[in-house]
């Protein structure tokens, strides 16, 4: 089946939010993600939360172009950061349209690391919206085995697992265990390829992740299997920074190039008819 696909920010993280939704109106895609917290202290931090300038004119680009804001992120709550942090991310999203957040758990108190994934399921529920756990597979919650253990001790409706393809395959993750979780634990999956190789050490972990992914198919990974094992319905979202190709076509040569790559290697047939989901995205 054909899929519709959204644009990560991580992809062409230095364009700010208007240009992101642009290029992504421009190349095909149906919607974006938006990063709008900063998890390293060199990326850019766009200022969606706190200026009301910012979000009008990301929801008039919106407006103008038809391209929805799939999710937001990023929730990451280390030991130091509570889920009360997020309040202004959960309203943000909420403002976009936006239905599905991104959180993560570097934390080793693992009792604790539970306890604030609930209760940011908590806090997300009266607006609407859905966490989905991401495992980043060199933080404390790295593999699907854990991450499947949050979601479990959370019991709550609007949690979601988040399977991105290099962190699956970098943790070892089993497709077995994958196949037989619950299907209503996914919302959507971030799509990117890459070698078989494992990085050398954590900085070269950190570069592939962040500045050096592949289109599906372009690699190793094995995408079409992972998503096998997944619901057959899910919005796809392509999370593939990639600095040196960028550097030499461009940002939008990137995303029209992967979007491409992707629909050649995993859509089959006609697209799925837009749902209400669609329509609530862009209210």
């Amino acid at each position: 089946m054909k899929h519709l696909y959204s644009l990560a920010h991580l992809s062409a993280i230095s364009l700010p939010p208007v240009d992101l939704i642009e290029v992504a109106a421009r190349t095909g895609y149906e919607y974006v993600g938006l990063r709008v917290t900063r998890v390293t202290d060199t990326e850019p931090l766009y200022p969606i939360i706190n200026s009301a300038t910012a979000m009008r004119a990301t929801k008039a680009a919106l407006a103008q172009t038809g391209v929805a804001v799939w999710d937001v992120e990023l929730a990451r709550m280390d030991p130091a950061h509570t889920p009360e942090m997020y309040l202004p991310l959960l309203e943000a999203t909420a403002e976009l349209g936006a239905r599905q957040i991104i959180a993560q758990l570097p934390d080793p108190d693992r009792a604790r690391a539970h306890d604030r994934f609930a209760h940011l399921c908590e806090l997300a529920a009266p607006l609407g919206i859905t966490v989905n756990l991401e495992f980043p597979w060199w933080t404390e919650t790295g593999n699907l085995a854990t991450a499947t253990a949050v979601l479990e001790a959370a019991q709550a409706p609007n949690a979601g697992l988040l399977v991105d393809m290099l962190h699956f395959v970098r943790s070892h993750s089993s497709l077995q265990a994958l196949a037989e979780l619950p299907r209503h634990w996914f919302n959507y999956a971030h799509l990117c390829d890459g070698l078989t190789a494992m990085p050398t050490d954590i900085s070269a972990a950190l570069f592939e992740a962040r500045s050096s992914r592949l289109a599906p198919g372009d690699g190793e990974f094995g995408v079409e299997n992972i998503l096998a094992a997944m619901p057959q319905d899910l919005t796809y979202v392509l999370e593939i920074p990639n600095d040196e190709v960028c550097a030499k076509i461009g940002f939008e040569g990137w995303a029209r190039h992967i979007l491409h790559t992707a629909k050649q290697h995993l859509d089959t047939e006609p697209a799925p008819q837009q749902t209400n989901t669609r329509q609530e995205t862009t209210a």
